[in-house]
């Protein structure tokens, strides 16, 4: 039984010498040779010496093997490319989170996307940036991207990759607005005045009218506006005519 204490005692300090080898920068520790315990009749306690050799080989894990910091989870991020989904159009949409990334390594993954997508045949490259994440804009025009559109709470910026003319379309710059003529069954037809706007004040009588929401539908925002204007409910019949008012 001791020439297997001994031995066991050799291999645990073999393993300490490699470990502190492999990590020069970590304290050498000496294992001390375990105590002998007897139990009755002067017989060897194994139970005992395998719980201090498992603790120390525990202990041993543990100090020379260092989990990774922050730096080397990034640098092993390197070859890693941006994930997106693909438009209709030949195109690819990746959509950031706002959690924040250190600009080096994401031009670094910009890159390596750009290379990956150019060889799949990619087209546009749209980017959804979060607005937490403005500090990446810079870098991006760098590298051939420039802004499509603005929300107040993303930027999307967009880069054509094939050397052929640049068909991605530019950013609405048409605001919908709707118009009701609402009649009811005595073929009244229902006028009001504006409280705000150009109208206010005039003594001006107009059909109601108003904006139509992001993503409504026009006839829907007909309905809306009335019951908004005059609070009468009212049910859309048809689409009578369409006009474009320039702005510019």
């Amino acid at each position: 039984m001791v020439a297997k204490l001994l031995c066991r005692t050799s291999l645990l300090c073999c393993n300490a010498c490699i470990a502190v080898s492999a990590h020069s920068n970590r304290t050498f520790f000496t294992p001390r040779t375990p105590k002998l315990h007897f139990g009755a009749k002067g017989r060897f306690s194994g139970v005992r010496i395998e719980g201090y050799l498992n603790t120390r080989r525990s202990s041993m894990s543990s100090t020379a093997f260092p989990a990774a910091s922050g730096s080397e989870k990034q640098a092993e991020q390197v070859d890693r490319i941006f994930s997106g989904e693909n438009d209709d159009y030949g195109g690819v949409i990746v959509e950031m989170t706002s959690e924040p990334m250190d600009p080096s390594l994401f031009v670094t993954m910009l890159r390596a996307s750009i290379c990956q997508w150019r060889q799949q045949g990619k087209r546009g490259v749209w980017i959804k940036l979060p607005i937490e994440l403005a500090n990446l804009v810079e870098p991006l025009v760098k590298e051939g991207f420039y802004y499509h559109h603005a929300e107040p709470k993303y930027l999307m910026l967009v880069h054509w990759l094939p050397i052929t003319v640049n068909t991605i379309p530019g950013n609405a710059t048409h605001r919908v607005g709707v118009g009701a003529f609402v009649m009811n069954e005595k073929n009244e037809v229902l006028v009001v005045q504006e409280k705000s706007g150009q109208f206010r004040g005039n003594g001006f009588w107009k059909f109601p009218t108003g904006v139509v929401d992001e993503g409504e539908d026009i006839c829907d925002a007909a309905v809306r506006e009335v019951k908004e204007e005059t609070g009468i409910d009212t049910t859309f019949v048809e689409i009578l005519a369409f006009r474009m008012i320039s702005f510019q």
